[in-house]
């Protein structure tokens, strides 16, 4: 089944579901493999792994883009990818739904910030006005060739403006064509409660950021709050940070890898995450006559 219309059936299932990030192919396979039901493109996280830059707007479209394609062609499951603030204007925004389309993305998502964007957990953020972001989103819902790409529209109003303004931006999203609504960075479960009573029609993203503005709660909490997706961005980026760091420093102090076996895969479930029967099967059916 195409993945837009497997992300479409998600949405309507009962039951929240966690969305974890991804910000490579291999990261992405990891969330398949796992048995995840969808998948998050971070943009957090493609900075931070491939540019090795803060999450600060430093991305391009076309890097963005590159690595959806290469998490479509490894993966069945749907993938949301994070657009940012739809790299422009809304001229832009035509393109931008173009190319991630065409990359195979299920979801994407934009927010209401002035470019360059900030991660929504930082601070010092500047938003643009609710008309502009109106016609974004309106831009988005007319470029799309397949209706069942799910366009997310992000507000980081409260940060900026208070709660009133979130809500107010996040009505007119909805009314503008988005498919799910995402206010980012709530600070208390009070703000939480407020954003789900408000917008109980549409689904609704919880944004969990580890050491971040909002709280951590548990897919079961989300749910009874009324959300329908909880992202979990960029949780496996700081697991592999600190996996890779504890394998540097055994490795670096010992001068060995006797130590450390404990802290990488074996060989075998290296080959079996890339794929490495199939390359074999593939060897045997297309080259056995030439070897």
């Amino acid at each position: 089944m195409d993945t837009k219309k497997q992300f479409k059936i998600l949405l309507k299932e009962p039951g929240s579901l966690i969305i974890p990030g991804a910000y490579d192919a291999m990261s992405a396979r990891l969330v398949e493999e796992i048995g995840f039901k969808a998948v998050y493109a971070t943009g957090a996280g493609i900075s931070n792994a491939q540019l090795g830059w803060a999450d600060v707007g430093l991305t391009s479209l076309k890097e963005v883009v590159d690595i959806v394609a290469r998490m479509a062609d490894v993966t069945n499951i749907p993938i949301v990818v994070d657009a940012d603030t739809g790299f422009g204007n809304a001229i832009n925004v035509i393109r931008t739904v173009r190319e991630f389309e065409r990359a195979g993305a299920a979801a994407i998502q934009m927010e209401d910030q002035v470019s360059p964007k900030k991660c929504g957990h930082f601070s010092g953020k500047g938003i643009i006005t609710k008309d502009e972001m109106v016609y974004k989103i309106k831009a988005a819902v007319d470029t799309r060739q397949d209706e069942n790409l799910a366009i997310i529209a992000r507000t980081d109003a409260l940060a900026v403006n208070g709660m009133s303004d979130a809500l107010e931006r996040a009505h007119a999203f909805r009314e503008a064509g988005a498919d799910i609504i995402f206010v980012e960075a709530p600070t208390t479960i009070e703000q939480l409660q407020q954003i789900t009573n408000s917008l109980s029609e549409i689904p609704l993203i919880i944004n969990l950021v580890e050491g971040g503005k909002t709280p951590l709660i548990s897919l079961k909490e989300a749910e009874e709050l009324g959300f329908k997706i909880m992202l979990c961005a960029n949780t496996g980026l700081r697991a592999a940070i600190k996996g890779i760091t504890q394998a540097l420093k055994v490795l670096k102090e010992e001068g060995t890898q006797e130590n450390l076996m404990d802290l990488i895969c074996t060989w075998e479930e290296r080959q079996s995450l890339f794929k490495l029967h199939q390359v074999k099967e593939w060897e045997k059916e297309y080259l056995s006559n030439f070897n």
